[in-house]
């Protein structure tokens, strides 16, 4: 089974340019691969919360939809860009976590103004950012989809 951590970023910045902050403030190095598409970054360096290393492709959004119809809405639709990051070696579900929440942590430290959503394996929304409310872990298992909207709208934007 394969592991997904995601931060979704409400940002209006091309993928180069977040590529390039997000290199900047985690200590990263882009990683040239001609597999990525045009629209695509990879970043690879050390992790924050153990010895290992960690891989993050930023790309565009692709889970979000424009205009959802109401039982199709989710957390992620107005958030465009996409943060996904693997953890490299032995498979760790909770390491894996733990580096993505030490991930927006950082990632909220250095641009409080841009509203984030943490992920993990595209079915379960752990936290959200946003500027001026703050920073909300989810203390329930939660969907980003319609039926949890409840739980999730006050700390989503666009919802």
């Amino acid at each position: 089974m394969s592991t997904s951590d995601n931060v979704f970023l409400a940002s209006d910045e091309s993928v180069a340019r977040v590529a390039e902050w997000l290199a900047a403030v985690l200590d990263l190095q882009a990683v040239a691969d001609p597999e990525l598409k045009q629209d695509e970054r990879l970043l690879r360096g050390s992790a924050r919360t153990s010895e290992r290393e960690i891989g993050l492709l930023v790309a565009p959004n692709n889970y979000g939809e424009v205009d959802p119809e109401p039982d199709e809405i989710s957390a992620l639709d107005s958030y465009p860009i996409d943060v996904n990051l693997r953890l490299f070696g032995r498979k760790d579900e909770r390491l894996q976590l733990r580096e993505t929440q030490a991930l927006l942590d950082a990632l909220v430290a250095a641009r409080p103004e841009i509203p984030m959503l943490l992920v993990h394996n595209l079915d379960t929304l752990v936290a959200a950012h946003l500027p001026g409310v703050g920073t909300h872990t989810f203390a329930d298992l939660i969907s980003p989809d319609a039926p949890d909207i409840e739980a999730w709208r006050p700390w989503v934007i666009g919802s």
